[in-house]
């Protein structure tokens, strides 16, 4: 699992990367309708990377999607411009990125929210290294805004930030159940089984739904493992970076 050996574990003082990057949907974080924010799923993220980032002491990024507020290809599939439809999304991934910095600050974690998208009363513009003066400092870099281009999805934005920052790894915090990469979609294939490791070529070949196919491109030319897992099952952060057998591992 996740760069060691199966079966194997890891000691609290030894985590399996120093710097990754935590992706997350907008649907992740959303109350059980799949719409606006549920404060106890914020909550539990926010105790999660904190613990983290306090014990294992690892710089964490994190990308979130708007998917809970709006979707810019369901505007384009209604009509809409898609570029004018992809902002909007951007847009509602900062009103994401605001909400999880304040669970965060909350929990007595720092955090910056840094936008693709100039937005200065509300959070910092983008800027690689000073992103990474923030983590050197332990605070928590959550990035918004997706690309600041349309026609890009946040998986995306997931993988060039990874690049830009040297993080060793993404992890792709799914929810609803679904824990890993499946040979089917589980919710509509009983007999769909579960990998336990799969490389960029295979998941791009089988057109499975990890991350999309310009992300998984991206993390494969530049050697970025992805491990894919339920964000929503509490300690799973953790256990994922301390090398245990969660989810899966592309790469």
């Amino acid at each position: 699992m996740a760069g060691t050996d199966a079966g194997s574990s890891r000691q609290a003082d030894r985590p399996v990367w120093k710097r990754v990057v935590l992706k997350l949907s907008g649907e992740a974080l959303a109350e059980p309708t799949g719409f606006g924010l549920d404060n106890g799923v914020l909550h539990q993220v926010a105790t999660e990377i904190k613990d983290v980032r306090d014990n294992l002491k690892i710089d964490v990024a994190v990308v979130v999607g708007g998917g809970n507020f709006w979707r810019g290809l369901k505007g384009a599939g209604q009509g809409m411009d898609q570029a004018q439809a992809d902002f909007m999304g951007m847009i509602a991934t900062v009103m994401n990125g605001l909400a999880l910095q304040d669970a965060l600050e909350r929990v007595g974690q720092q955090s910056r929210v840094m936008t693709a998208i100039e937005m200065p009363k509300v959070a910092e513009p983008y800027i690689r290294r000073r992103a990474e003066r923030h983590m050197e400092k332990g605070r928590v870099v959550i990035f918004a805004g997706g690309t600041g281009n349309p026609f890009f999805t946040t998986d995306t934005a997931a993988a060039l930030r990874a690049a830009e920052i040297d993080a060793q790894a993404i992890l792709k915090g799914t929810h609803s159940g679904v824990d890993g990469v499946y040979t089917a979609d589980p919710k509509l294939d009983p007999t769909a089984t579960r990998y336990d490791r799969i490389s960029h070529k295979d998941v791009i070949e089988k057109e499975l739904r990890v991350m999309d196919a310009t992300a998984i491109a991206f993390c494969r030319d530049n050697k970025i493992p992805i491990v894919v897992f339920d964000v929503s099952t509490p300690g799973n952060i953790r256990s994922v970076l301390e090398g245990q057998a969660i989810g899966t591992l592309v790469g």
